[in-house]
This record gives structure tokens, C-alpha cells and sequence, in this order.
């Protein structure tokens, strides 16, 4: 049994998928370490610090639109043209953004290589999901979302560690990483189920906007999108100000930014793997995520009650933060399998880039929050308010556990 499930899991579909996240997850990390480096590398240290805050967030926000637009242009390519051609053109075109990035010589250029690298970004993780998905025993397809996220994600941690390098190389590394999975097109065949609604001229494929024409698909695809507010909350929030929050704590040592996003990256790995793990165990994606909600909530209230502990204590905690949204496969994998073939990749696409661009709304009514009562005020409103959100939202999606993915979707009312 143990290796019928092995030869299911590792073939050579998964494999990519899951190298092809791995670059994703090392760009869209390594921008976060070194772009202030670069920024003031590009300028020769002549502006202030205040002033590179303000390129870098604008040059993260160009990176996000590229991602939303990007989440839509692949989304609606893979339904109409095929889930591999998504994944392929995807990292071309982040890869080719990275290689690029490293030898930019002013602001423009730099403006032009991240938002191609958010619009590259935005396709692989989708594409690779639904194509694993579609591809395996509905048996098994929840171990190899499993090893596509965690591969994926642990591009974080090698950001973390070759940004240390310098920025020029690590951008030419991650841009030659993308470039070689590019060899191994060979041996990775497009989805049989999707090809079997691709030769069906009546089908409507790939439109984007009958999410919104139907009642019915609407609040299916917003539920896909709400299940995922605590991930890139505890990333972008509570990861993301990390050092803030531990000198407000009076947390003894140096926390340093980067190393926060590397622990909690690692703890997400293993999240990935125990949520994946435990759903197919229970036969069952809805009662984890429960689960991880309530841990989630239980970490949330350890971290930021740490007060006067050491930067070991405080790290321990960031890892087990990370460990706690580790559910963003299994988060992806439930919006693929809520939907028919015909819809499939544009809402596997869209989903993931639309919970990251939350992030900027979060982001906003936080500080808000933050400015009127406190950071950590904010932060147990914020959190408590997400994870309710998310309870809800996942009490009104069905149970996609064992569902056969062979099928239409209809736009009816």
C-alpha cells in the first residue's frame, strides 16, 4: 500500500509542480530581504531611510498588481489553453524578470522587472495545483498538493539564507533555478481531464466573470477566497513586524527580520505536511482547518504575550506561528476542487493572489486600529475577527475530500 501511495505521489507532474513553487516562493521572499539593499545599492546610499521605505513599498505594490492582473491572465489561460502551459509560461516569465532584475540600474527598471516578476508569480502555483489535482487518484491527490507546498515554501528559507550573498546573485540564481525547471518539460503530460473538456466546443471555459453573474458561484468563490485570512495575516502582520512587536514585548536580543521569515517559513513547511497528512488521515480537508484555526488562535495569543523572554523563546514562537497557518495547500487544493474543469484553473490562479492582496486592506485597517489603541489591540481584534470570518466561510463549502473533479461547471442561478 505504502508504495502504491509513493509511486502515486512522486511522479514527475508533482515533482515539477512543486520545484516550480519552490522558485516562485524563493523570488517573491528574496524581494522582501533584499530589495532595501538594492534600492539603496541602485542609488548609491544618497537617499534617506525614510525614502527607501517609500520605493520599496511602491515597488511591492507594483509586484502586487502584477499578481492580481497576473492571477487573472493565467487563471483564464489555463481553463482555455492548458493547465501545462500555464505552469511553463509562468516561471519563463518570472525567471526571465529575476535574471533581468539583477542588472538593473534605476528605479524605472526596476519597476518594469517586478511587476513581470509579480505577473509571472501569479500563474505556477495555481497551474501546478489543479494539474496535480486532475492528474492523481482522487485518493491520493491531498499528498501531492502536500509535497508541492512544502517543497515550495522552503524557497523561503533558502531566500532567507542566499540573500546574505548579495542581491545581484540572488537574483541570477533564482532566475537560472526557473530557467533549468524548464529542461524538464519532458515527462510532464497535460491533465486528462482537461483535455477531454478542452475538445468540447459548446463549454464555456475560462470565464473569469461568470463568478460573478451567478449567485451561486459567487459566494462559492468568495468562501474559497475568506478560508484563507490567517495565513497572510500572521505572514504580512504579525511575522511582518516581527522586531516591532518584540521591543514592544521587551523581548531580551536583537530580532532580526529576516531570520522571522525564514522560522516561520520552516514552520509553515511542516504545517503544510502535517494538515496534508492529517486531511488524508481523516478523509477529510474541512475538519483540518478547523483544527489549524484553533491553533492558529492558540499561537496568536502565546506570541503576543511573550513578554521579557529571550530572542530563543520569542523565535521558538515564530517557527509554531508558521506551523499554524501551515494549511495555504490545503487552501489552494479546496478552491481547485470546488469548482468544474472549465473553471478550475482560473479560480486555483485567482484565489491564492487575491488572499495575498488582502493583505493591503488588512494591512490598512490595522494600522488604523493600531494608531488608535495599540498594536496589540489591533492585533487580537484583527485576528479574532479574521478567524471568525473564516469559520463561517468554511461552514459553507462542501466537503471536496474524495470528489471526482471529472465534471462541468454550470453557471446557473
Amino acid at each position: 500500500m505504502e508504495q502504491k501511495v509513493f509511486k502515486n505521489v512522486f511522479n514527475a507532474t508533482v515533482i515539477v509542480a512543486a520545484l516550480g513553487y519552490f522558485v516562485d516562493v524563493y523570488d517573491l521572499v528574496l524581494f522582501l530581504i533584499v530589495g532595501k539593499d538594492s534600492i539603496k545599492a541602485i542609488f548609491h546610499e544618497v537617499i534617506t531611510d525614510d525614502q527607501v521605505l517609500a520605493k520599496f513599498q511602491f515597488l511591492l505594490n507594483v509586484q502586487m498588481i502584477g499578481m492580481l492582473l497576473g492571477g487573472i491572465f493565467w487563471g483564464i489561460l489555463g481553463d482555455k489553453k492548458g493547465r501545462l502551459s500555464v505552469l511553463f509560461g509562468s516561471i519563463f516569465v518570472y525567471s526571465i524578470a529575476n535574471v533581468a532584475n539583477a542588472f538593473v540600474t534605476d528605479m524605472n527598471g526596476y519597476i518594469i522587472c517586478r511587476f513581470f516578476a509579480g505577473l509571472g508569480l501569479a500563474g505556477e502555483l495555481g497551474a501546478g495545483i489543479t494539474l496535480v489535482s486532475e492528474s492523481m487518484d482522487k485518493r491520493y491527490r491531498g499528498y501531492g498538493t502536500m509535497v508541492v507546498a512544502s517543497v515550495g515554501v522552503t524557497g523561503a528559507v533558502v531566500a532567507a539564507l542566499v540573500g546574505n550573498i548579495g542581491w545581484k546573485i540572488s537574483y541570477l540564481i533564482g532566475g537560472g533555478l526557473g530557467l533549468s525547471l524548464l529542461l524538464l518539460r519532458i515527462g510532464v503530460f497535460e491533465s486528462g481531464i482537461f483535455e477531454k473538456v478542452h475538445k468540447q466546443a459548446a463549454v464555456s471555459k475560462g470565464n473569469f466573470f461568470s463568478l460573478f453573474s451567478s449567485k451561486r458561484l459567487f459566494k462559492k468563490y468568495l468562501n474559497c477566497i475568506l478560508i484563507g485570512l490567517p495565513v497572510w495575516f500572521v505572514i504580512g502582520i504579525l511575522i511582518g513586524r516581527s522586531p516591532e512587536i518584540a521591543k514592544t514585548l521587551g523581548v531580551v536580543g536583537v530580532i532580526k527580520q529576516g531570520t522571522c521569515v525564514m522560522l516561520c517559513y520552516s514552520g509553515l513547511v511542516f504545517g503544510d505536511l502535517a494538515s496534508g497528512g492529517v486531511s488524508q488521515w481523516l478523509q477529510s480537508r474541512k475538519k483540518v482547518f478547523v483544527i489549524f484555526y484553533i491553533l492558529c488562535a492558540a499561537m496568536i495569543i502565546t506570541y503576543l504575550n511573550l513578554h521579557h523572554v529571550s530572542s530563543t523563546v520569542f523565535y521558538t514562537a515564530v517557527t509554531m506561528l508558521g506551523f499554524s497557518v501551515g494549511f495555504w495547500a490545503m487552501f489552494v487544493t479546496v478552491g481547485s476542487e470546488q469548482f468544474g474543469t472549465n473553471l478550475r484553473a482560473t479560480v486555483a490562479t485567482t484565489v491564492p493572489n487575491f488572499i495575498r492582496g488582502s493583505l493591503v486592506v488588512i494591512a490598512l485597517a490595522f494600522d488604523y486600529m493600531a494608531s488608535k489603541h495599540g498594536i496589540f489591540w489591533a492585533s487580537y481584534v484583527m485576528s479574532a475577527a479574521l478567524i471568525l470570518i473564516s469559520f463561517y466561510s468554511l461552514s459553507q463549502l462542501d466537503e471536496t475530500f474524495d470528489k471526482d473533479l471529472d465534471y462541468i461547471e454550470e453557471s446557473g442561478q
